[in-house]
């Protein structure tokens, strides 16, 4: 396990100047219809090119706030319909690499897509008029935020009650936050960096956690055992 400094006291002008509480929020993310959809690759090329940023959104982070009952073979959709709808296994590869969490906003990955797409038609000219098995429905998130009530009034609370968020609330505070924080970080960083210095580190080792690759089960318990191992917390064995 990552070896952590162990928590700072603060000094009497930090503790002066500590941000207000941390209040827990949940989230749901409501799928929303498009009308816009395509069948071969293309036509799904050429839509990438129009479509909203709340669809490249939905596409590449919807999945994980879905129940499915069986492993996710790719992380977004995209990569998903290429490789079961055009049957193209190498885009399909291409596409399920790309990490959202490289670009600083989804239109730069809207780009890194298209790239990759026009990239792959050059190399298979064939799939320039391969009609897919299945076409592909555009869909877009509007996300929905409820008040849980709750709130911390100290960052060493982290460590005793982060394993109590849903994992909606895990989504709205890690990964949703890069949207709207002012420094595109998720809502904990965002927050410690409200007392100063004397939480660097820790904020240096939140970002070093990868959000897209895993489910936010998994995505809790990394925090949870930072959060614990930092503030000298015991860590916990997930429940079941």
């Amino acid at each position: 396990m990552t070896t952590l400094d162990a928590a700072p006291t603060g000094t009497a002008s930090e503790s002066e100047n500590r941000p207000g509480p941390f209040f827990i929020k949940d989230c749901a993310l409501v799928a929303l219809a498009t009308g816009r959809r395509a069948r071969m690759l293309q036509e799904f090329r050429n839509e990438i090119t129009q479509i909203d940023e709340s669809s490249i959104y939905h596409h590449y982070w919807g999945g994980l706030l879905q129940a499915r009952f069986e492993e996710r073979e790719f992380n977004n959709d995209f990569a998903a319909w290429i490789r079961h709808g055009i049957h193209d296994a190498m885009l399909a590869e291409r596409l399920a690499a790309l990490d959202p969490t490289d670009f600083a906003d989804l239109d730069l990955l809207r780009h890194e897509i298209i790239e990759l797409i026009d990239m792959r038609l050059d190399e298979c000219e064939s799939l320039l008029w391969m009609r897919a098995t299945q076409q592909f429905e555009f869909i877009r998130s509007q996300i929905i935020v409820f008040d849980t009530e709750r709130c911390l009034q100290q960052p060493a609370e982290l460590a005793s009650t982060i394993e109590q968020f849903s994992t909606s609330s895990i989504f709205y505070h890690f990964i949703d936050a890069r949207r709207r924080t002012q420094h595109r970080c998720d809502d904990f960083s965002d927050w410690l960096a409200g007392f100063g210095t004397q939480f660097n580190g820790l904020r240096k080792h939140i970002a070093g956690i990868d959000p897209y690759f895993g489910s936010l089960a998994e995505l809790r318990i990394q925090l949870a055992q930072l959060f614990q191992t930092y503030f000298q917390e015991p860590v916990h064995e997930p429940a079941g």
